[in-house]
């Protein structure tokens, strides 16, 4: 029981970024804007919440700038393809790029440093469960922020007045335009949102994962993460699932070679990528319901009447 409970502990701690960054990412092509710099903004949030935590002594200091680091860089890719309508696909991608690059050079001055791990909060009774306890209410506080945003963007898209107005944008945004919605600035703000869970996914990593900064120690979990977003058919309930099978699966190859399995370690380091692979090529045999459920007008740039 003991093995098991610590194989759980770890899928949850490195399925948790994903959930985030994906939850993010699937706001944002809700509102019909295809944002691939998810990695950039996940690498900038990781060296933003550790150089604060480092220079304050506060990982809930660090947390926030995680979360407004990935905002304000959104915030450029907005700037670009909002309201300059550059290509969206080319900006994400320059995005990341210049996410790598800058926090390497935030980044030097802290490499090998020992970092200031986020603390547990146990809640009173219910962490005194046997097994459950320490699995699910005796975690940090990003992970029960992580689960607190399923349940919220869950309820944000489907039941209230301004998700209605998101999908409808996603969905077709002349018509929302022509309704009277503020497309752009509905979209801006949506982008945001997506840069701040992409951020904060980021503080996870150099805060909880691994409380430390390494250069490049996203490690490509923002590609995954938009990979999850497909994988979930725009879904948060299925992003969760979704974050947390891809979790067992990155997980599996340290747990592999802790057991002694004669299996290369860099199969299983590549595990996490074929299996996403492998997720998209199933999933778009299945044309009807991939056409359904995509926002018709992700990554097509719209440009209001004047």
């Amino acid at each position: 029981m003991g093995i098991v409970e610590a194989i759980l502990l770890t899928v949850i701690t490195a399925a948790t970024p994903l959930v985030l960054a994906a939850l993010g990412e699937l706001v944002t092509e809700r509102a019909g804007v295809l944002n691939l710099g998810v990695e950039g903004m996940m690498i900038m949030g990781a060296v933003l919440a550790f150089a604060a935590t480092h220079a304050t002594g506060s990982p809930y200091l660090g947390i926030l700038a995680g979360i407004g680091g990935g905002a304000l860089f959104s915030l450029l890719f907005g700037f670009l393809t909002l309201t300059l309508v550059a290509n969206q696909v080319a900006t994400g991608l320059a995005l990341t790029i210049l996410g790598l690059g800058i926090s390497g050079q935030i980044g030097e001055a802290y490499v090998g440093m020992s970092g200031t791990k986020l603390p547990q909060i146990a809640i009173p009774l219910l962490s005194d469960i046997p097994f459950v306890g320490p699995l699910l209410f005796r975690q940090d506080l990003i992970f029960y922020l992580s689960i607190a945003l399923v349940i919220g963007v869950n309820w944000f898209l489907f039941k209230s007045r301004t998700g209605l107005k998101i999908r409808a944008i996603g969905d077709n945004h002349a018509s929302a335009h022509a309704l009277g919605i503020g497309v752009i600035r509905i979209r801006y703000l949506a982008v945001m949102f997506g840069g701040a869970c992409a951020g904060l996914a980021g503080a996870q990593l150099s805060l909880v994962y691994t409380p430390q900064w390494v250069e490049n120690m996203s490690a490509g979990r923002g590609w995954i993460a938009l990979a999850l977003v497909v994988f979930a058919s725009w879904r948060p309930w299925r992003v969760l699932a979704g974050g947390y099978l891809f979790g067992a699966v990155s997980i599996s190859q340290l747990h592999a070679q802790a057991l002694g399995l004669g299996i290369p370690s860099q199969f299983l380091s590549a595990l996490p990528y074929a299996a996403t692979v492998v997720v998209l090529v199933l999933i778009s045999h299945n044309r009807r319901t991939t056409l359904i459920n995509t926002p018709a007008s992700l990554g097509k740039p719209f440009v209001p009447d004047r």
